[in-house]
């Protein structure tokens, strides 16, 4: 194959990141939203939009473009009809009380009445924002503000007013099994996409085989782009994707990796996010280490976590999300050694995608989706650290139960193919890598970040909602 690189003078940019698939399920093909997690017969959907995971574990992209905007349209239309009125009304605070919908749920599966949307998709809740306990009704309540909702083009459930991605109930029921009642919580939640160790050896043996030959070389013959870049994909093989604190059997697994995946593509410039981000490409310069690979990583990122004086009452404020980078040096054979830093380009690329993160889970909503199982995640952790568990009595004996209440549904991933982007810089061959999601709700809830609301406003917004009115059968309310 180096024989092909002869009488060319390229200056590659070589970037590694992730093709993936992941089935978006949760719909039914009709438009209509499936509270089960397939079609109306029970059976995984094959959906127009999103990813899908082979048997093997291995990705493969399955991309669709609604470019006239007709499906969506079909869907928010058929969604208006079917869903809950009441539901569709936009609410500055839903309430949801985790022990009644449980009790909600478990009564309708043992009755065998269809599960509503609403259930499934949490009442329409696009984000997070609160964690109340009532002591004398012993409710531990998810608020926050919501919407009705519909599945788009995308396969991506998102409120119809917004466009915000809504929260569902099986990534809510992960994250409360992360931190469940009597255990020992998870410490770190995270998805980890890395080339081999063989991989990257063969990798930088044959970008110093490729470099030899662009400097020995003047002229540029006959050799496609993609003929390069196959060569470096050939070289690096599968990566593999390791997934920590949750099951990789799940949807809530699926957002880390969809996500990290995404991310990447926008730093090497090979996606053009919808608003305006200074990619990894744009100011990297081939002057530094040549043996140095980028790693990009999300984690938590709030202002602060309210709680009020009696920690019944908790608030997170902020983003939610920030990237973050370091560099890591490679040898001959492989091993990688971090070094704790991050070079320029790194730094302007996390620094820009964290300032837009917001203005991004707008127009994508798979950034809310990650931001929307960081909330519940840290809420999760909440909840047991405060006992609210125990304080309430409830086990959660069915959401915690498999056999009774199944997420892991879907097929893990463990392999992606890498994708390369060519970028013509000066006379130097790079090779950045990026990815991961880092959650540790332990730090959003450290000393240092956990602060009293010593003005009473949580107290305040905890008080003035009712919870004595609620009928039997009631879970959620404006």
């Amino acid at each position: 194959m180096m024989s092909l690189l002869k009488n060319r003078l390229l200056i590659l940019s070589l970037i590694m990141s992730c093709t993936m698939v992941i089935v978006a399920n949760g719909f039914c093909q009709d438009g209509g939203l499936d509270a089960d997690g397939g079609d109306m017969d029970g059976n995984i959907a094959d959906n127009l939009g999103g990813v899908k995971i082979d048997t093997d574990g291995v990705f493969q992209s399955k991309l669709f473009v609604d470019v006239s905007g007709d499906l969506d349209r079909q869907r928010f239309n058929a969604a208006q009809s079917q869903l809950n009125k009441d539901v569709q009304t936009p609410s500055q605070l839903r309430k949801i009380s985790l022990n009644r919908l449980e009790a909600a749920y478990r009564k309708s599966k043992q009755s065998g009445q269809p599960i509503p949307p609403e259930m499934t998709f949490l009442a329409g809740l696009t984000r997070l924002t609160h964690v109340f306990y009532y002591p004398e009704s012993k409710d531990i309540v998810l608020a926050g503000p919501a919407e009705g909702f519909f599945r788009n083009a995308q396969d991506r459930i998102v409120g119809m007013k917004s466009g915000q991605a809504v929260l569902q109930l099986q990534d809510l029921v992960v994250a409360l099994r992360a931190y469940a009642p009597n255990s020992n919580p998870t410490r770190m939640i995270s998805c980890s996409i890395d080339p081999t160790q063989q991989g990257l050896a063969n990798l930088r043996q044959a970008v110093i085989e490729a470099q030899n030959q662009i400097n020995a070389n003047q002229g540029f013959g006959g050799i496609r782009d993609s003929e390069i870049t196959d060569y470096f994909q050939q070289a690096m093989g599968m990566h593999a994707v390791t997934i920590e604190g949750v099951s990789p059997k799940t949807h809530f697994a699926q957002i880390l990796v969809d996500a990290d995946y995404h991310m990447k593509l926008i730093g090497i410039g090979l996606e053009q996010p919808p608003v305006r981000i200074t990619s990894f490409i744009e100011k990297a310069s081939p002057g530094g280490n040549t043996n140095s690979l980028q790693r990009w990583f999300f984690r938590p990122n709030y202002d602060y976590v309210k709680v009020s004086p009696d920690e019944n009452a908790m608030q997170l404020d902020g983003g939610g999300v920030e990237l973050v980078g370091e560099d890591e040096i490679v040898s001959a054979n492989g091993n990688r050694t971090v070094t704790g830093k991050a070079s320029r380009a790194s730094r302007a690329f996390c620094q820009s995608f964290t300032k837009m993160y917001s203005a991004l889970s707008q127009r994508m909503p798979i950034y809310a989706e990650l931001r929307n199982v960081i909330d519940l995640s840290v809420a999760a952790a909440f909840i047991h650290e405060m006992d609210f568990y125990g304080q309430a009595q409830w086990n959660m004996k069915f959401f915690g139960n498999e056999s009774k209440f199944p997420v892991e549904r879907y097929n893990a991933p463990t392999k992606v193919s890498p994708a390369i982007n060519a970028v013509w810089k000066q006379r130097q061959l790079m090779t950045p890598i990026g990815g991961g999601v880092n959650i540790q709700p332990g730090i959003a809830l450290s000393s240092d970040n956990m602060k009293t609301d010593e003005s009473g406003s949580i107290e305040k917004t905890r008080n003035s909602i009712n919870v004595s009115n609620l009928q039997s059968d009631q879970w959620w309310w404006d």
